[in-house]
């Protein structure tokens, strides 16, 4: 009984302790109560000499039991306290063998929750190769990527997709426009995702087009496509798609065809193109201008004066317009990283897209074979807030401008660290060769964002 209960007692305890210790709180325990035995039973023999003088009785011997048990135990408890304070290291010159060690009860037991707790770590799963947050999958169930793709709520999923698109289109869009945007969807195949973000709130009243049924439509009011683009085209999102159009609402697309503009984009090995544009209307860089007779073009005809300090850098070379560009997969990878998560205009990008292929003037390119028109329709201009006295476009343009520079300021610097981070002088380090000025940059139109 009383073993019982200081095994219940004491267990919880010796399991949480080392087993050299255990082993010594077990034999220390012993010990003393071998030696408490002994105690007792010489005086149990003088009990046994005093009982034949004729002075024991039934009331001395169940003293003398009593005594017995709580010894033993006071010996147990002790050879528990002088365990527990032995230090470990001095336990380990205790030449205890393996049997010894196994056959106590108490080892045992400890050694059980210790098998029990080394096999289910055992199982336990850590990938840190996963994506972040996603370490304890194993990497078989890990899904890193998604898309657009619409599936249906019934059936097998593998049937869902007879055919997956390869290019994601989107266009950032109002209302006033879903004439031209139904022009614009149609120069594009099956093989086109068309994504439509809605900055005006209104999707319903695109339900009259067929095509808007198969497309996805996102909606939040008084928002760029680049705000778009960086919420809702994270490159882990759009992975399946080999290319992806950014366009803007106001293109004429009657020259132009989705199919055969990526033909030449995958022939001359472009990584980040755009259309050429109509020289009569609509253009502001010499570099996207189209060419007659030309299938595409790295380079700008026109590399006089301060804008073509460099011809291998923009606007001469590695350049397109952020208004209809086209990134293959791996670029927008780059460039989504790239693109400022306040800075939601986008002005000054188009300056650096260059830093994400390489050779860029080799890697961008405008195709002039399909070719569009640069409509200059306000859209988001006329979006803004009227104060002051300006009008809504020109706090919206002074916002453009503002951005330009933050943009222009936060890569000099980021550049700059870095090469000091790798010990190299940055004092005479320029971030824009070209010294383009937001300020004095001269738009075809005064009121077009």
């Amino acid at each position: 009984m009383w073993e019982l209960l200081l095994t219940r007692l004491f267990m919880p305890l010796l399991c949480s302790l080392p087993t050299e210790k255990v082993v010594a709180i077990s034999l220390l325990g012993l010990q003393l109560s071998l030696l408490t035995i002994l105690v007792l039973l010489i005086n149990s023999n003088s009990v046994f000499n005093m009982k034949k003088c004729g002075r024991s009785s039934n009331s001395l011997k169940s003293a003398e039991t009593m005594r017995l048990i709580f010894s033993i135990g006071c010996g147990v408890m002790f050879g528990l306290f002088i365990g527990i304070s032995f230090p470990t290291s001095s336990l380990t010159k205790l030449n205890i063998t393996a049997s010894i060690v196994s056959s106590l009860p108490i080892a045992r037991d400890r050694n059980n929750v210790v098998s029990s707790q080394n096999a289910t770590d055992q199982w336990k799963i850590w990938v840190s190769s996963n994506p972040r947050g996603a370490e304890k999958l194993p990497p078989g169930l890990v899904a890193s990527e998604s898309d657009y793709y619409l599936r249906r709520l019934w059936g097998n999923p593998s049937e869902d997709l007879p055919n997956k698109p390869k290019c994601l289109v989107t266009f950032t869009v109002g209302i006033k426009q879903k004439y031209n945007i139904d022009a614009c969807v149609k120069k594009f195949s099956d093989d086109f995702t068309i994504l439509l973000f809605h900055y005006d709130g209104k999707t319903n009243e695109w339900d009259e087009f067929e095509w808007s049924q198969r497309a996805i439509h996102i909606s939040a009011r008084k928002q760029t496509k680049w705000w778009y683009a960086k919420r809702f085209l994270h490159p882990d999102i759009v992975a399946p798609y080999d290319y992806i159009f950014i366009w803007d609402e106001d293109l004429g697309v009657e020259h132009f065809d989705g199919m055969e503009y990526i033909k030449l984009v995958k022939k001359h090995g472009l990584e980040i193109s755009q259309p050429g544009l109509d020289p009569r209307k609509g253009t502001t860089w010499p570099m996207t201008i189209r060419r007659e007779n030309s299938e595409v073009h790295m380079l700008s005809e026109n590399k006089s004066g301060k804008r073509c300090s460099n011809p291998h850098l923009p606007p001469c070379a590695a350049f397109v317009e952020i208004m209809a560009p086209v990134f293959s997969r791996d670029a927008w990878r780059c460039v989504w990283h790239m693109i400022q998560n306040d800075l939601i205009h986008g002005w000054g990008l188009d300056f650096a897209l260059h830093k994400c292929v390489e050779p860029a003037h080799e890697k961008i390119g405008v195709v002039d074979a399909q070719w569009i028109i640069h409509q200059i329709v306000p859209s988001l201009g006329n979006e803004g807030q009227a104060k002051n006295g300006k009008a809504a476009w020109r706090g919206v343009r002074e916002r453009c401008e503002k951005e330009w520079l933050m943009f222009q300021s936060r890569a000099e610097n980021a550049q700059k660290e870095y090469h000091k981070s790798n010990g190299i002088d940055t004092s005479n380090f320029t971030y824009n060769p070209n010294g383009m000025d937001p300020s004095k940059f001269i738009s075809h139109s005064s009121n077009r964002v």
